[in-house]
Order: C-alpha cells, then sequence, then structure tokens
C-alpha cells in the first residue's frame, strides 16, 4: 500500500509530467507582423514573376545593389508551413513600381515582382535588389503568404541601420518587438547581399 509520501510524489509527478506536455505543445514562435499591402500590389502579375527580380523575360537590370532575400516560413510550433506561397514586390532603384497608380514609370528590365512555393523544410529564395527610397518612404519591400485560396499574411521588410526607417510612419508605428521581426540587415557576401527574413504565421 502507498504511503502519503509516496501518493504526494506520484502526484508531483503526474502534475509535471502535464505541465511538460501543454509546454511541449504550447507556440513557440511569435508571429511575424503584419503591415498594410500598400497601393502597389500588381494590378496584373507579370509574366516572368519567378524568383529573380533582377531578369524580367531576357532583360537584365543592372541598377541597384544586387541581394539575396531568403529564409523560412514556420507555424508557431516550428513546423514549415508545406505549400505556402510567398511573394514579394518592390519599387526599382529610381524608386518607381510596376504599377498605373505610380504612372508606369518603373524600367522595364526591373521584373518588380516574385513568387516562391516554400521547400519541404520551408525554405524560400529571391534575388533582388536592396531596396531603395521613394517619395515618403524608408527602404522596404512588401511581403505576402498564401496558402491555396487563403491570405495567410501581408508585411513589409525593412533595412537594418538604414537612416529613414526612423522618418517612416509605417515603421515607428511598430514596437520594439516588431521593429526586430521586420528589420533585418543587408550583409555583403560573396554573391551580393544577402538578407535573412524567417516569417512566422499564426497557427
Amino acid at each position: 500500500m502507498l504511503n502519503r509520501r509516496s501518493l504526494l510524489a506520484a502526484g508531483a509527478a503526474a502534475l509535471a509530467a502535464r505541465i511538460g506536455a501543454a509546454q511541449a505543445q504550447s507556440p513557440s514562435l511569435q508571429p511575424t507582423p503584419s503591415q498594410t499591402e500598400g497601393p502597389f500590389y500588381p494590378v496584373d502579375l507579370p509574366a516572368d514573376s519567378d524568383f529573380d527580380l533582377l531578369r524580367n523575360g531576357l532583360a537584365s537590370y543592372q541598377r541597384g545593389q544586387p541581394a539575396w532575400v531568403e529564409g523560412t516560413v514556420l507555424d508557431t510550433g516550428g513546423k514549415p508551413v508545406s505549400g505556402a506561397v510567398v511573394e514579394i514586390w518592390q519599387c526599382d532603384q529610381a524608386g518607381h513600381y510596376h504599377h498605373p497608380g505610380d504612372g508606369g514609370r518603373a524600367d522595364p528590365a526591373f521584373q518588380g515582382f516574385g513568387r516562391v512555393t516554400v521547400a519541404s523544410d520551408g525554405r524560400y529564395r529571391f534575388r533582388t535588389l536592396r531596396p531603395a527610397p521613394y517619395s515618403g518612404r524608408t527602404p522596404h519591400i512588401h511581403v505576402k503568404v498564401r496558402l491555396g485560396n487563403h491570405e495567410l499574411l501581408t508585411t513589409q521588410l525593412y533595412v537594418a541601420g538604414d537612416a529613414g526607417n526612423e522618418r517612416d510612419f509605417l515603421w515607428q508605428r511598430l514596437n520594439a518587438q516588431g521593429r526586430a521581426a521586420l528589420t533585418v540587415p543587408f550583409a555583403p557576401d560573396a554573391e551580393g547581399l544577402r538578407a535573412r527574413f524567417p516569417i512566422v504565421i499564426k497557427a
């Protein structure tokens, strides 16, 4: 027969096991903050809308600083979001979007929009340029994540250390955690510049 001390120990062990199981099942990653889509999401998607924004058909874009933007798309439990599609769009080096609202002034050699389906491990990768500023905004890249017909996230990626961030009305609205999540360095490497932007989707 179990004595009182044994019963208390067994109860404590069972409680610890339940707490451990609950912690293991609880989300451990913070969702990436959302931000406005802005006015320049493409009206008509370009015929060339692959991962390489520096080539539009046979044309090659030579302005600005080439950069790789890459990361993973995970849920809050750290699991890859299988089948997710990541889209990015941004202005060219002169600050123009491929959009009639911007006067259709973007360089035709700059693709301006790209989309990729994440790999089985959640990874995605784009070749583009370090974002350029335009009137009223700090350099940024728009990011959207879809799963089938569902839009999971729309947000913006900012350049760490850019002087325009402190003057940007959308960047200023972010709290410290949001700024840390959406502001990333564009660090030099053998391929030019590289920015790592992990995306966490709310489960």
